[in-house]
């Protein structure tokens, strides 16, 4: 599993020309997933996520997370994190889990961070076209991953 999270200052995610969901400032996760994640462990991801302290305090050091600002989160599934591009120039997505599993892993992470934050947690819609617009704060930019655990 392997999660890109960005520090936001809004985002709109838009499906077929209209608007699923958005964002104050907050995070933007885009979430991929890859053979044998069906037993990691999404507890950790969803609290280390929901505990980055990334956002500024009163000195302007990182060092509160989401709850603290009254921020939300985006939760955007994305297979083409797991492209391989090591041949040629056209990323090979073999290593990105089938639509079939990665689906149900997406919906059980999305209700792990609801569980935890409640309606402040918006998502994206797996396999569906998304235009996503964000603007990055920061730019704060984390990778975090199943070799982290």
């Amino acid at each position: 599993m392997k999660i890109v999270v960005q520090r936001v200052k809004h985002a709109k995610l838009e499906i077929d020309d209209q608007i699923y969901s958005q964002i104050r400032h907050g995070l933007v996760c885009f979430v991929g997933f890859t053979d044998g994640d069906q037993d990691v462990n999404m507890d950790w991801f969803v609290n280390k996520v929901s505990g980055l302290r990334v956002f500024e305090d009163e000195n302007q050091k990182m060092n509160l997370n989401l709850t603290q600002v009254d921020g939300e989160i985006m939760i955007v599934p994305n297979f083409t994190l797991y492209a391989d591009c090591s041949h040629g120039f056209r990323p090979s997505f073999i290593n990105a889990l089938k639509p079939d599993q990665a689906t149900l892993l997406f919906d059980q992470i999305v209700d792990k961070f609801r569980a935890t934050l409640g309606e402040r947690v918006k998502t994206g819609v797996f396999g569906a076209d998304m235009q996503i617009t964000q603007l990055n704060d920061g730019p704060i930019t984390i990778v975090i991953d199943s070799d982290q655990i």
